[in-house]
């Protein structure tokens, strides 16, 4: 299905973490046998003071991904629906969204615990909640891209790269 919500960036909302909160105690649950850690609030919308588009990122970090495919059907009994992207399988990893794959308020990302790529989604998440500097510098970068095409996911997601690289690579611990 195409989506259908344009990528539009708004003042950073406090209710966002609400809308995570009562996600979360949604999903959890159906989840809790494979979880290896709590389900976590993770994107632009877990940054306070962050403008971001306004769809709640979500993280469910779990033990094994073939394990928990069968699972994961238990999530459209309480209105989440399958929203598999490019690359799911080869990161180990699931989509699901709420309400609906064109316009989704909640996107959740289940992740199997061996995969490379979510601890840096969380070092990232953490660096921009005490860093105000890089918080609005990410910001500017986000309204930018969306200006220039706010149907263009790709293009969207392409051009945050760079920035978001050079933060990670600041902030990585030195060996």
């Amino acid at each position: 299905m195409t989506r259908l919500d344009r990528i539009v960036i708004v003042e950073h909302c406090p209710q966002w973490a609400e809308s995570f909160e009562s996600a979360r105690s949604l999903v959890e649950p159906l989840l809790a046998g494979h979880l290896v850690r709590p389900v976590e609030h993770i994107g632009s919308t877990s940054v306070p003071g962050l403008p971001a588009k306004p769809i709640i990122d979500m993280l469910a970090v779990v033990e094994s991904y073939e394990a928990v495919g069968r699972s994961l059907v238990a999530l459209t009994g309480v209105g989440w629906v399958a929203a598999p992207e490019p690359h799911d399988v080869e990161q180990r990893k699931w989509s699901w969204c709420s309400p609906s794959v064109a316009h989704r308020a909640h996107h959740l990302h289940v992740v199997e615990e061996s995969s490379e790529g979510w601890p840096t989604w969380l070092a990232f998440r953490d660096h921009l909640r005490t860093n105000a500097e890089d918080r609005v510098a990410y910001a500017a970068i986000k309204r930018q891209l969306a200006a220039v095409d706010d149907e263009d996911r790709n293009a969207y997601r392409t051009g945050k790269a760079p920035f978001i690289a050079s933060v990670l690579n600041r902030i990585a611990p030195r060996t």
